[in-house]
C-alpha cells in the first residue's frame, strides 16, 4: 500500500466513529448535489470515496429499487460507519480504491464523489479512472457541503491559486480525464462542479 492510502486510512479511520456527528447538517446538501446528477429511476451510479454513506439514501431514492447503487471506500472504519448508520441496504459498499476500481468499463451511468478530489494522489489518473467505468455521456457530481471558502476558513486556512476545486484549475483537469465541465457552483453553502463524460 502506498503512503498516500496510509495517510487516507489513518485520516478517516481515526475520525469515521463520530463523522455524522460533527456534520449533522448535511444531508440537505447531499440530496440537492444528487438531484444535480440528474438520475433516473434504473440508473447505475457509484459514490466514489463513499465515507459512512450520507449519499446512499438520495442516491438509492434516486435511482429507485430498480436502479444499482455502489460506495466505494478506501477506509474500512468509513463503510463499518456506513452500516452502523444503517446505509448498508441503500447499496453494495465495497472496499476499493477509486485508482483501480473492481467495476467493467463503461457500466455505469453516474458517479458521485463528495469531498473526494482534494484527497485523491494523481488527480488526473484517477479522474481517468471514474471516466473509464462511465458510459459516454453519463454524469459526474464533484461535491462538498460547504464552499471552498468556508472549508478553508474551517481549517485555518487560506485559499490557494494552486486549489484543484478551483474553476480554472479543475475545468482542464477534467477535461484531460475524459470529462466536460457542464456547471461550476462554489458558494458558501455547497461546492458542486457537474460534468458529462466524453466520447
Amino acid at each position: 500500500m502506498s503512503d498516500d492510502h496510509t495517510h487516507v486510512q489513518e485520516f478517516f479511520g481515526a475520525r469515521a466513529a463520530d463523522w455524522d456527528s460533527r456534520f449533522p447538517d448535511d444531508g440537505p446538501a447531499y440530496a440537492a448535489a444528487v438531484a444535480g446528477l440528474g438520475l433516473r429511476t434504473g440508473d447505475r451510479v457509484l459514490d466514489a470515496g463513499c465515507g459512512t454513506g450520507r449519499a446512499l439514501p438520495p442516491l438509492r431514492a434516486a435511482v429507485g429499487p430498480s436502479g444499482v447503487v455502489v460506495g466505494a471506500d478506501l477506509t474500512p472504519a468509513m463503510l463499518k460507519a456506513a452500516v452502523r448508520a444503517g446505509r448498508g441496504p441503500e447499496g453494495h459498499l465495497l472496499l476499493a480504491d477509486v485508482a483501480a476500481l473492481p467495476l467493467r468499463s463503461e457500466s455505469l451511468d453516474a458517479v458521485f464523489a463528495a469531498g473526494l478530489i482534494a484527497h485523491l494522489p494523481q488527480p488526473d489518473a484517477n479522474l481517468r479512472e471514474l471516466a473509464r467505468v462511465v458510459r459516454p455521456g453519463g454524469t459526474l457530481a464533484l461535491f462538498h457541503p460547504i464552499g471552498r471558502a468556508s472549508l478553508a476558513a474551517r481549517q485555518g486556512r487560506q485559499i490557494t491559486p494552486d486549489d484543484l476545486r478551483a474553476e480554472p484549475n479543475l475545468r482542464p483537469l477534467l477535461a484531460g480525464s475524459g470529462w466536460r465541465m457542464t456547471s461550476y457552483a462554489d458558494e458558501d453553502a455547497r461546492f458542486l462542479a457537474l460534468a458529462v463524460r466524453e466520447g
